[in-house]
């Protein structure tokens, strides 16, 4: 059921959210793993292994209401899937190259990939203002991570950088996939992501095996609950937040929207790691915030016009000197009955 009208302003503000709503479950997920202290491989498998077990019922409900996925929509999803299993098993590692919050800026270059696949597959165009604002997005998410500090940098930065493009690569592929499947078979948004966490388990686990495969043995209670509710906050109720609002929202936006991830994740690791930021990187959130917010035409002037009618246009001045209007497509109006 559609609470709004697709194209309403009440549909895009709800969508926004819910983008936003997803993206501040995504920012958990780095402290999460730091705090569980899981080695890589086995966290990316089981962080998707464990959504399965929660989303598995909730799919069997949404498969009674809305009907079966298709065979195409769960050939898509399964791809997806491999790209975010590429996406969890690289970022995860990056992370303890690299630290959380340069890993957690190098997945965001999602914001080209995913505009950019859009525009050469789907031939959805790019908005002027968000390309105006792209350089800001990028300059604002390299001081987030702290990239401009060379001083802090180590000798594992190469290859961390290059697992968190990796993983920003995959990260942009999945939302492309997930997003054209989304519009494809509207009303269905739990099974493609059921499908894609399971495809993404079984990529990771894969993936583990070239570093010594998952150790499941060893993991103490307290990892393990912190394993559990990065599973359920980090991949269930973020990706059914983001998928529900990117599927009504053109990807620019949502790229962009997503770009809060970084600078929420630096408020949650001063406040549970203690981790503080710096004075640089208050200032690239400042600057991502700002991007986001021109990105998004927030600050431009609008006038909301309802689909199908165009903007009103004069019809004259009365004795008190107001200007009336009346819709150019509606009809002219007559003597007696006013200008509307």
């Amino acid at each position: 059921m559609t609470l709004f009208p697709p194209g309403s302003a009440r549909a895009h503000t709800v969508s926004t959210t819910s983008v936003m709503g997803g993206a501040l479950c995504l920012s958990v997920s780095a402290i999460l793993v730091k705090l569980a202290g899981v080695d890589a491989a086995t966290t990316a498998m089981l962080r998707c292994a464990l959504a399965v077990l929660v989303l598995v019922p909730l799919a069997i409900g949404e498969q009674r209401r809305r009907g079966c996925l298709s065979r195409p929509g769960i050939g898509w999803a399964a791809i997806a899937g491999v790209a975010l299993g590429i996406d969890y098993a690289a970022w995860t590692a990056a992370i303890y190259q690299v630290g959380a919050g340069i890993s957690t800026v190098l997945i965001n270059v999602q914001v080209i990939v995913l505009p950019l696949l859009a525009l050469f597959i789907d031939r959805e165009p790019i908005a002027r203002r968000f390309l105006r604002a792209l350089p800001l997005m990028l300059l604002g998410m390299s001081f987030v991570g702290g990239i401009w500090d060379v001083a802090a940098l180590g000798m594992r930065t190469v290859t961390g950088t290059l697992l968190g493009l990796l993983a920003g690569l995959s990260y942009g592929a999945y939302l492309f996939l997930t997003r054209r499947a989304a519009l494809d078979e509207p009303g269905r948004v739990i099974q493609p992501l059921t499908w894609a966490t399971a495809s993404a388990a079984v990529t990771t686990a894969l993936l583990a095996t070239f570093t010594g495969g998952p150790r499941l043995t060893g993991i103490g209670v307290r990892s393990w609950m912190l394993l559990i509710v990065l599973a359920v906050l980090g991949q269930v109720v973020a990706w059914l937040l983001v998928h529900h609002g990117s599927a009504r929202l053109v990807p620019t936006t949502t790229a962009a929207l997503l770009l809060v991830q970084p600078v929420l994740a630096l408020a949650l690791s001063a406040a549970v790691l203690s981790e503080h930021p710096t004075r640089l990187q208050i200032l690239g959130a400042i600057i991502v915030i700002a991007a986001v917010a021109v990105a998004n035409g927030l600050f431009r002037r609008r006038t909301e016009i309802q689909p199908g009618r165009t903007k009103p246009q004069p019809v004259h001045t009365d004795d008190a000197g107001i200007t009336r209007f009346r819709d150019s497509t509606g009809p002219s109006p007559r003597r007696g009955d006013g200008p509307f």
